[in-house]
């Protein structure tokens, strides 16, 4: 265990109520001898939330914040992170990563309220999720102080967390008495995670009973459901006709995508502190965000915006993935990102059906299509084809070089 250097009187953790956290209660208790403040956040994980406001008066704690945090979830980190159309590595939807820095905003800002010498949460010493704590909480307040006790204490897995609730009384949910411990997993508006178990062998497939939010494909309806989702300036604002706010957007289409076997995925990716890992993830509202957005941005972004967008996607994905939310870069790109939205307004019809999603419409009053230009019919010269040929000619001079012979 690291050596205690400052004294700690009171320390802000980010609570859920489950193994880590509620052992994490009685630990900072006893080891810092301080009082501790919990924060449980409503991301959208799909729980109730209140029965961590009794785990945490169980466990001796007076201060108890617990807040819905959906809609600024939505609207403020969600929305932005998809107008640049952000996956991680070809396939991660970012769902865990982008709701780091909200969580870490309201402990640095608790701590400030309540005035509390530290913050403290529950992430391995082995996850990404440490670094996107600790990252951006550094960003917002230099001088704020982090405890993370899984850097710190000699309770070495999810097994010997168990036996520590047993032996303090500490009651935990979905303990398997005599079995080996659950799945790691991780819910919000955006996804749920899982991790460890059978998943830790990556040939070995998931069970079927693991996925939680959508139907296997092959057992979702055989009819298709075909939706209409309205942009504004990149935000999705309007389903079917019917407006609707950011985070009930997310809530309807994770309800209907999942029901139609959409988002799921299985994926070994590289996490920034140097180890591969695997992991499951269950992203249906996120899946069909991605596929419509980039059909409204199909026709409404100038060629050379789109393509330099689409350069620049997988670094601001990296900087989210790798805890950077609060950087200046981030922010500078965002700006950028922001920016190309302007004019990304208008309506893409889809098709969902048996885990697809296929793009069959789109529209604007932005539109860039211009159908007399791409029409294969006559255009009245509206484009003169002989202009091609220079166009090739001048393209094919540095190609022809290594095999032109000039005399």
């Amino acid at each position: 265990m690291n050596k205690i250097k400052t004294k700690i009187n009171k320390v802000v953790l980010a609570y859920s109520g489950g193994l880590d956290t509620s052992i994490i209660v009685k630990w900072l208790q006893d080891t810092y001898q301080c009082e501790v403040v919990t924060f449980t956040a409503d991301i959208g994980q799909g729980e109730e939330v209140e029965p961590a406001r009794l785990k945490a008066k169980a466990a001796g704690v007076k201060e108890i914040y617990i807040e819905d945090l959906r809609e600024e979830f939505a609207r403020d980190f969600i929305f932005p992170m998809f107008r640049a159309n952000a996956i991680y590595e070809g396939e991660y939807l970012l769902g865990t990563a982008i709701a780091r820095p909200l969580i870490a905003k309201r402990l640095v800002e608790i701590a400030h309220e309540v005035n509390a010498d530290a913050i403290a949460h529950g992430a391995t010493g082995k996850g990404n999720d440490q670094v996107r704590f600790e990252l951006n909480a550094y960003a917002l307040d230099a001088s704020i102080q982090v405890i993370a006790p899984w850097r710190e204490w000699d309770l070495s897995s999810r097994e010997s967390l168990m036996n520590f609730a047993t032996k303090h009384g500490i009651k935990i949910d979905y303990k398997k008495q005599g079995k080996k411990s659950p799945y790691s997993m991780d819910a919000n508006l955006l996804h749920i995670s899982y991790e460890g178990d059978i998943l830790e062998d990556p040939w070995i497939p998931p069970e079927e009973e693991m996925w939680r939010w959508s139907t296997a494909p092959e057992n979702a309806p055989n009819k298709p459901q075909y939706i209409e989702l309205e942009f504004e300036k990149g935000d999705i604002v309007a389903i079917d006709g019917k407006p609707m706010s950011p985070a009930t957007v997310m809530t309807w289409l994770n309800k209907c995508a999942g029901t139609h076997g959409i988002g799921r995925n299985d994926i070994v990716e590289n996490r920034f502190v140097g180890m591969k890992a695997r992991g499951c993830y269950e992203t249906p509202a996120g899946t069909v965000m991605l596929k419509a957005h980039r059909a409204m941005e199909s026709l409404t972004l100038d060629r050379e915006v789109a393509h330099l967008k689409d350069e620049i996607m997988p670094r601001y994905a990296q900087m989210i993935y790798n805890g950077f939310w609060f950087a200046p870069e981030r922010e500078m790109l965002q700006a950028a990102i922001d920016q190309t939205q302007t004019s990304v307004s208008g309506i893409v019809r889809l098709k969902l059906y048996k885990g697809g999603v296929n793009v069959i419409g789109r529209k604007s009053k932005n539109s860039l299509f211009n159908e007399k230009i791409a029409t294969f019919e006559d255009d009245n010269g509206v484009y003169e084809q002989q202009d091609a040929h220079g166009f090739i000619k001048l393209n094919a001079l540095r190609l022809k070089l290594k095999t032109l012979k000039i005399t």
